[in-house]
Protein backbone atom coordinates (compact mmCIF):
# COMPACT_ATOMS: atom_id res chain seq x y z
CA UNK A 1 0.00 0.00 0.00
CA UNK A 2 1.47 3.34 -1.04
CA UNK A 3 1.03 6.38 1.14
CA UNK A 4 1.17 9.74 -0.61
CA UNK A 5 2.78 12.57 1.46
CA UNK A 6 2.37 16.06 0.07
CA UNK A 7 5.56 18.14 0.39
CA UNK A 8 6.27 21.73 -0.53
CA UNK A 9 8.75 22.26 -3.17
CA UNK A 10 11.93 24.22 -2.39
CA UNK A 11 10.99 26.86 -4.90
CA UNK A 12 7.68 27.62 -3.16
CA UNK A 13 9.39 28.00 0.26
CA UNK A 14 11.89 30.47 -1.14
CA UNK A 15 9.03 32.41 -2.68
CA UNK A 16 7.22 32.70 0.71
CA UNK A 17 10.37 34.00 2.43
CA UNK A 18 10.95 36.53 -0.34
CA UNK A 19 7.36 37.78 -0.05
CA UNK A 20 7.66 38.06 3.77
CA UNK A 21 10.80 40.18 3.51
CA UNK A 22 9.14 42.36 0.90
CA UNK A 23 6.10 42.97 3.13
CA UNK A 24 8.34 43.81 6.11
CA UNK A 25 10.41 46.21 4.02
CA UNK A 26 7.29 47.95 2.77
CA UNK A 27 5.99 48.31 6.33
CA UNK A 28 9.27 49.85 7.50
CA UNK A 29 9.32 52.38 4.69
CA UNK A 30 5.76 53.37 5.58
CA UNK A 31 6.76 54.29 9.18
CA UNK A 32 7.36 58.02 9.87
CA UNK A 33 10.85 59.19 10.76
CA UNK A 34 11.82 60.07 14.35
CA UNK A 35 10.79 63.73 14.14
CA UNK A 36 7.44 62.89 12.60
CA UNK A 37 6.83 60.18 15.21
CA UNK A 38 7.39 62.67 18.04
CA UNK A 39 4.66 64.91 16.65
CA UNK A 40 2.23 62.00 16.41
CA UNK A 41 2.76 60.70 19.97
CA UNK A 42 1.45 62.74 22.92
CA UNK A 43 4.14 64.60 24.82
CA UNK A 44 4.88 63.09 28.23
CA UNK A 45 7.00 64.41 31.04
CA UNK A 46 7.78 62.55 34.22
CA UNK A 47 6.68 64.60 37.24
CA UNK A 48 9.34 66.18 39.45
CA UNK A 49 8.21 65.29 42.93
CA UNK A 50 8.47 68.11 45.50
CA UNK A 51 8.54 70.85 42.85
CA UNK A 52 5.73 72.68 41.04
CA UNK A 53 4.74 71.40 37.60
CA UNK A 54 6.04 73.18 34.54
CA UNK A 55 4.13 76.39 33.97
CA UNK A 56 2.71 76.43 37.52
CA UNK A 57 3.59 79.61 39.46
CA UNK A 58 6.05 79.15 42.32
CA UNK A 59 4.64 80.26 45.67
CA UNK A 60 6.46 83.32 46.98
CA UNK A 61 7.40 83.34 50.63
CA UNK A 62 5.96 86.39 52.38
CA UNK A 63 8.38 89.01 53.61
CA UNK A 64 10.98 91.32 52.14
CA UNK A 65 14.23 89.86 53.42
CA UNK A 66 16.40 92.64 52.00
CA UNK A 67 14.48 95.45 53.70
CA UNK A 68 14.13 93.42 56.89
CA UNK A 69 17.89 92.90 57.05
CA UNK A 70 18.47 96.64 56.57
CA UNK A 71 15.97 97.46 59.31
CA UNK A 72 17.46 94.98 61.77
CA UNK A 73 20.95 96.28 61.00
CA UNK A 74 19.87 99.90 61.53
CA UNK A 75 18.29 99.01 64.88
CA UNK A 76 21.41 97.10 65.94
CA UNK A 77 23.62 100.04 64.90
CA UNK A 78 21.62 102.41 67.10
CA UNK A 79 22.65 100.39 70.14
CA UNK A 80 20.76 98.23 72.62
CA UNK A 81 20.53 101.20 75.01
CA UNK A 82 18.49 103.20 72.50
CA UNK A 83 15.23 101.30 72.22
CA UNK A 84 13.47 104.65 71.86
CA UNK A 85 15.80 105.79 69.08
CA UNK A 86 13.64 107.33 66.37
CA UNK A 87 16.22 107.67 63.62
CA UNK A 88 15.19 108.75 60.15
CA UNK A 89 16.72 105.59 58.68
CA UNK A 90 14.65 103.31 60.89
CA UNK A 91 11.48 105.33 60.21
CA UNK A 92 12.11 105.19 56.45
CA UNK A 93 12.67 101.42 56.44
CA UNK A 94 9.57 100.87 58.56
CA UNK A 95 7.51 102.89 56.07
CA UNK A 96 8.97 101.00 53.09
CA UNK A 97 8.03 97.66 54.63
CA UNK A 98 4.55 98.86 55.54
CA UNK A 99 3.95 100.13 52.00
CA UNK A 100 5.38 97.02 50.32
CA UNK A 101 3.21 94.16 49.09
CA UNK A 102 5.40 91.58 50.82
CA UNK A 103 3.54 91.31 54.12
CA UNK A 104 1.49 88.27 55.05
CA UNK A 105 -2.12 89.11 54.21
CA UNK A 106 -4.79 89.44 56.91
CA UNK A 107 -2.02 89.45 59.53
CA UNK A 108 -4.17 89.71 62.66
CA UNK A 109 -5.63 86.27 62.02
CA UNK A 110 -2.62 84.68 60.29
CA UNK A 111 -0.95 81.76 62.12
CA UNK A 112 2.41 83.53 61.88
CA UNK A 113 1.28 86.28 64.27
CA UNK A 114 1.00 83.81 67.13
CA UNK A 115 3.87 83.26 69.57
CA UNK A 116 6.41 85.38 71.44
CA UNK A 117 7.73 88.62 69.94
CA UNK A 118 10.64 90.66 71.35
CA UNK A 119 10.45 94.45 71.23
CA UNK A 120 13.34 95.95 69.28
CA UNK A 121 12.39 99.61 69.02
CA UNK A 122 9.39 101.87 69.55
CA UNK A 123 8.33 105.48 69.09
CA UNK A 124 6.12 108.13 70.70
CA UNK A 125 6.53 106.84 74.24
CA UNK A 126 5.12 110.13 75.63
CA UNK A 127 1.60 108.84 74.94
CA UNK A 128 2.18 105.72 77.04
CA UNK A 129 1.35 105.44 80.72
CA UNK A 130 4.12 106.50 83.14
CA UNK A 131 4.75 102.90 84.22
CA UNK A 132 4.84 101.65 80.63
CA UNK A 133 7.14 104.50 79.59
CA UNK A 134 9.54 103.69 82.42
CA UNK A 135 9.65 100.00 81.46
CA UNK A 136 10.29 100.75 77.77
CA UNK A 137 12.99 103.25 78.59
CA UNK A 138 14.81 100.74 80.81
CA UNK A 139 16.52 99.02 77.91
CA UNK A 140 18.50 96.69 80.16
CA UNK A 141 15.23 94.75 80.54
CA UNK A 142 13.90 92.66 77.66
CA UNK A 143 10.29 93.28 76.70
CA UNK A 144 8.13 90.69 74.95
CA UNK A 145 4.63 90.53 73.55
CA UNK A 146 2.97 87.13 73.61
CA UNK A 147 -0.01 86.45 71.33
CA UNK A 148 -1.45 83.12 72.37
CA UNK A 149 -4.63 81.11 72.66
CA UNK A 150 -5.49 80.15 76.23
CA UNK A 151 -8.41 78.42 77.87
CA UNK A 152 -9.96 80.52 80.61
CA UNK A 153 -13.14 80.25 82.66
CA UNK A 154 -15.94 82.77 82.31
CA UNK A 155 -16.40 83.42 86.02
CA UNK A 156 -12.99 84.61 87.16
CA UNK A 157 -10.85 84.63 83.99
CA UNK A 158 -8.32 82.25 85.49
CA UNK A 159 -6.49 79.89 83.17
CA UNK A 160 -8.12 76.47 83.30
CA UNK A 161 -8.45 73.43 81.10
CA UNK A 162 -11.39 72.42 79.00
CA UNK A 163 -13.10 75.80 79.21
CA UNK A 164 -13.55 78.63 76.71
CA UNK A 165 -10.55 79.24 74.42
CA UNK A 166 -9.65 82.91 74.04
CA UNK A 167 -7.02 85.05 72.42
CA UNK A 168 -4.67 86.62 74.97
CA UNK A 169 -2.10 89.36 74.33
CA UNK A 170 0.46 89.60 77.14
CA UNK A 171 3.09 92.28 77.76
CA UNK A 172 6.11 90.75 79.49
CA UNK A 173 9.01 92.65 81.04
CA UNK A 174 11.89 90.36 82.04
CA UNK A 175 13.91 91.75 84.94
CA UNK A 176 15.87 88.51 85.34
CA UNK A 177 15.45 84.78 84.85
CA UNK A 178 13.29 84.63 88.00
CA UNK A 179 11.60 88.06 88.00
CA UNK A 180 9.15 89.52 85.49
CA UNK A 181 6.07 91.65 85.01
CA UNK A 182 3.22 90.09 83.03
CA UNK A 183 0.16 92.11 82.02
CA UNK A 184 -2.53 90.07 80.26
CA UNK A 185 -5.17 91.49 77.92
CA UNK A 186 -8.25 89.79 76.52
CA UNK A 187 -8.04 90.17 72.75
CA UNK A 188 -10.48 90.09 69.85
CA UNK A 189 -10.12 89.48 66.11
CA UNK A 190 -12.38 88.27 63.32
CA UNK A 191 -11.23 84.74 64.11
CA UNK A 192 -11.67 85.10 67.89
CA UNK A 193 -14.31 87.78 68.52
CA UNK A 194 -14.97 89.09 72.04
CA UNK A 195 -18.31 90.85 72.57
CA UNK A 196 -16.99 92.99 75.42
CA UNK A 197 -14.60 94.82 73.14
CA UNK A 198 -16.76 97.70 72.00
CA UNK A 199 -15.40 101.00 70.71
CA UNK A 200 -13.28 102.98 73.15
CA UNK A 201 -14.83 106.35 74.09
CA UNK A 202 -12.27 108.09 76.30
CA UNK A 203 -8.77 109.29 75.51
CA UNK A 204 -7.70 108.23 78.99
CA UNK A 205 -6.70 111.62 80.35
CA UNK A 206 -7.96 112.44 83.86
CA UNK A 207 -8.40 116.22 84.31
CA UNK A 208 -5.95 116.65 81.43
CA UNK A 209 -3.33 114.43 83.06
CA UNK A 210 -1.88 111.33 81.41
CA UNK A 211 -2.56 108.58 83.94
CA UNK A 212 -3.11 105.39 81.93
CA UNK A 213 -1.89 106.58 78.54
CA UNK A 214 -3.50 108.76 75.87
CA UNK A 215 -5.46 106.91 73.19
CA UNK A 216 -6.77 107.83 69.79
CA UNK A 217 -10.58 107.84 69.65
CA UNK A 218 -13.35 108.58 67.16
CA UNK A 219 -12.46 108.87 63.48
CA UNK A 220 -8.74 108.81 64.29
CA UNK A 221 -9.22 105.33 65.72
CA UNK A 222 -10.96 103.77 62.72
CA UNK A 223 -9.17 100.75 61.19
CA UNK A 224 -7.59 101.03 57.75
CA UNK A 225 -10.05 99.62 55.20
CA UNK A 226 -7.16 98.85 52.86
CA UNK A 227 -5.70 96.45 55.45
CA UNK A 228 -8.43 93.87 56.16
CA UNK A 229 -8.05 91.78 59.33
CA UNK A 230 -5.00 93.68 60.50
CA UNK A 231 -6.33 94.90 63.88
CA UNK A 232 -6.21 93.12 67.23
CA UNK A 233 -8.50 94.79 69.78
CA UNK A 234 -7.80 94.18 73.45
CA UNK A 235 -8.72 95.16 76.98
CA UNK A 236 -6.19 94.83 79.79
CA UNK A 237 -7.47 92.39 82.36
CA UNK A 238 -4.82 91.42 84.88
CA UNK A 239 -1.21 92.13 85.77
CA UNK A 240 1.29 90.64 88.19
CA UNK A 241 4.91 91.06 89.20
CA UNK A 242 6.34 87.58 89.56
CA UNK A 243 9.41 87.12 91.75
CA UNK A 244 10.46 83.49 91.66
CA UNK A 245 6.85 82.30 91.92
CA UNK A 246 5.66 84.99 94.33
CA UNK A 247 3.07 87.33 92.75
CA UNK A 248 2.45 91.01 93.52
CA UNK A 249 -0.57 92.55 91.71
CA UNK A 250 0.05 95.27 89.15
CA UNK A 251 -1.22 98.57 90.67
CA UNK A 252 -4.01 99.22 88.15
CA UNK A 253 -7.63 98.04 88.76
CA UNK A 254 -8.18 96.77 85.21
CA UNK A 255 -11.53 95.13 86.00
CA UNK A 256 -13.07 98.08 87.79
CA UNK A 257 -16.01 99.33 85.66
CA UNK A 258 -14.86 102.93 86.14
CA UNK A 259 -11.54 102.14 84.45
CA UNK A 260 -12.66 99.49 81.93
CA UNK A 261 -12.96 101.86 78.97
CA UNK A 262 -9.58 103.43 79.74
CA UNK A 263 -7.76 100.09 79.52
CA UNK A 264 -9.08 99.22 76.06
CA UNK A 265 -6.78 99.44 73.07
CA UNK A 266 -5.67 97.87 69.83
CA UNK A 267 -2.66 97.08 67.70
CA UNK A 268 -2.74 97.32 63.91
CA UNK A 269 -0.32 94.86 62.32
CA UNK A 270 1.03 96.86 59.38
CA UNK A 271 3.72 94.36 58.34
CA UNK A 272 4.19 90.69 59.15
CA UNK A 273 6.64 87.98 58.12
CA UNK A 274 7.84 84.88 59.89
CA UNK A 275 10.54 86.90 61.69
CA UNK A 276 9.56 90.60 61.78
CA UNK A 277 6.36 92.34 62.84
CA UNK A 278 5.57 96.06 62.66
CA UNK A 279 2.56 97.29 64.61
CA UNK A 280 0.94 100.62 65.42
CA UNK A 281 -0.96 100.99 68.68
CA UNK A 282 -3.97 102.99 69.81
CA UNK A 283 -1.65 105.54 71.48
CA UNK A 284 0.02 106.40 68.17
CA UNK A 285 3.02 104.24 68.97
CA UNK A 286 4.96 102.25 66.37
CA UNK A 287 6.55 98.97 67.42
CA UNK A 288 9.14 96.83 65.65
CA UNK A 289 9.34 93.31 67.02
CA UNK A 290 11.29 90.16 66.17
CA UNK A 291 9.92 86.64 66.43
CA UNK A 292 11.57 84.58 69.14
CA UNK A 293 12.67 81.20 67.78
CA UNK A 294 12.98 79.67 71.24
CA UNK A 295 9.58 80.69 72.41
CA UNK A 296 9.07 80.95 76.17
Amino acid sequence: KRTNTKQSSPNKSKMKITISFAVAAAALTALPDASALQTLLPKFQFPTFGAPAKGEPVAKKAGNVVLEDKLLAAIAASGEDKRLSNSDEIASLVKQLEESSDSISRPAIAPEVMGRWRLLTTTNADTASPIQRKAVDSTKYKIYQDILLKTISDDNNEITSGEDERLIVSQVVKFSDTAELVVDALASTAAYPLEELTERKSTGKVLGVNVLGVSLVGEEALPDEDRPDSRIDFVFDEGNFNFNGFNIPYPVPFRNPLFRDWVKGWIDVTYLSDRVRISRGNKGTTFVLAKETDEM
